[in-house]
């Protein structure tokens, strides 16, 4: 981001409360700010707030400084009614309003805001695992200290409550804290529990169409793609999921986290399944880390079963039938009545397959991103009123059931990584009355990803032995 354009802090003005509380944190455009023009020339004349040009251009190459959008494709030049010249505007955020050339992002830059969290904020009384309490004392270290923390732990490690300590430093040492997430899912499953958890905190939830966006809070629960808005805001960032989609495959995304955090920040990444260039940080000892190799149940993460199924493809789509030994698997779990998930590698693939698992049992439905009765659907599998669920990956990460066991037909197909398959298998063996449970990858020949996963959770597995935190 360029230079801000400022001027010297005139100590004697006697700035607006409400102005400020409005802006601070906040990179926002003129008609984001519900005060008038000559508040704002005020502020900024008087050095309370500075501006940057939301569009600026360098060697011929144009950058937005909301999003950091630097693919020229994505700017389009218009001849524009407001500075009656050519201006340009990025389409990469327009979704979030329109910024231009000749629009201006203003950021406060006068007294920080004092939240005033003096007393012991945290009212959970749960307790932690040997493993979950190890990682927690890492967060507080970071936290305390400004520093760069992966958390790697496996799926059903119970991440959230590895944080609450961290937090809890965090808010009584009077700094801002974000949780960042790249599903809005995620926002509103944390928010009440964050809310439960530090009842006497304001906490704001942000994502698309949320009501609180305008407000001021020391803990914030939102979207990566709502950071874009924020400016030097945030003492401490923790991404979760960091490896998810979009947050993992969009540079703009990890642009709004580098411009949310202030200079001198702490950033704590959370996931199951770290990047290869994370991972190799982590090997070289760029990147701090700490792991959660074991759930809190001590039992071992199950590992993914290997099943050839011939050309599952072909078979489907051509010859209108289950491979043999697919069927077989979903029959023997329907047999006991065992829930079941069984993940495809498009909707395509999935609706040819649907009336083909009917045979099997007429009450199996199918679910996918643009079905608007997915939650319904899944709350049906999780009360016991259908039997399985055919799904796309939409739900490799944020489902819960007991004693569901898990099929993926096609798993050497190019979607599945090594990050889906490990979220995957995850979903299985994740409570305390059902620590075990079944994940198949039915394949025509096993990929790279495959073989990778298997290694992965027998990794952890071993780490966990190996450090005293399942009961073998």
């Amino acid at each position: 981001m360029p230079t801000l354009e400022s001027h010297t802090l005139l100590q004697s003005f006697s700035f607006s409360s409400e102005l400020q509380h409005h802006l601070y944190g906040r990179a926002l455009l003129p008609e984001e700010i519900p005060f008038s023009v000559d508040l704002l020339d005020k502020h900024f004349k008087t050095g309370y707030i500075s501006r940057v040009q939301g569009v600026s251009r360098e060697a011929s190459r144009f950058q937005c400084n909301r999003c950091g959008n630097q693919i020229q494709a994505q700017f389009f030049t218009f001849p524009c009614s407001r500075c009656q010249t050519e201006c340009t505007y990025c389409r990469s955020c327009i979704m979030m309003g329109r910024v231009s050339s000749c629009s201006y992002l203003y950021v406060w830059t006068g007294p920080n805001v004092d939240f005033g969290v003096t007393h012991s904020p945290l009212a959970w009384t749960g307790s932690l695992s040997e493993g979950q309490s190890h990682a927690s004392s890492r967060v507080v270290e970071a936290v305390t200290n400004k520093e760069q923390l992966l958390v790697w732990a496996v799926c059903g490690a119970g991440k959230t409550e590895v944080l609450f300590k961290g937090i809890e430093a965090g808010l009584q040492s009077g700094q801002r804290i974000c949780i960042a997430t790249p599903r809005t899912d995620v926002v509103l499953e944390l928010a009440p529990r964050l809310k439960k958890s530090f009842p006497g905190i304001p906490v704001t939830s942000l994502y698309g169409g949320s009501e609180e966006r305008h407000l001021l809070a020391p803990l914030t629960v939102s979207t990566t793609h709502q950071l874009f808005r924020f400016y030097r805001a945030f003492d401490t960032v923790i991404i979760d999921e960091v490896d998810a989609f979009p947050y993992s495959a969009d540079k703009s995304l990890q642009f709004s986290v580098s411009k949310a955090r202030k200079a001198e920040s702490s950033l704590i990444y959370l996931t199951a399944t770290p990047s290869e260039k994370m991972q190799h940080s982590y090997a070289k000892g760029t990147l701090k880390a700490v792991t959660i190799p074991a759930r809190f149940h001590r039992k071992p993460i199950p590992v993914p079963n290997m099943k050839w199924c011939g050309n599952w493809s072909r078979s489907i789509s051509q010859n209108k039938a289950i491979p043999s030994a697919v069927s077989s698997w979903v029959q023997e779990r329907l047999d006991k009545n065992t829930p079941i998930l069984l993940f495809f590698p498009s909707i395509k693939v999935m609706q040819m397959a649907l009336p083909l698992f009917q045979k099997l049992n007429p009450n199996l439905e199918a679910v996918h991103s643009e079905d608007p009765d997915r939650k319904t659907k899944v709350s049906s599998l999780r009360e016991k009123r259908i039997p399985g669920l055919l799904t796309t990956t939409i739900l490799e990460r944020g489902v819960t059931i007991p004693n569901l066991e898990v099929a993926v037909i096609g798993a050497d197909h190019d979607v599945f990584s090594e990050s889906a398959l490990v979220q995957i298998a995850g979903r299985v063996g994740r409570s305390f009355e059902n620590p075990n449970g079944n994940i198949t990858f039915f394949h025509y020949g096993k990929s790279n990803s495959m073989v990778k996963v298997v290694r992965h959770i027998q990794r952890m597995n071993a780490e966990a032995v190996k450090r005293g935190l399942l009961d073998v």
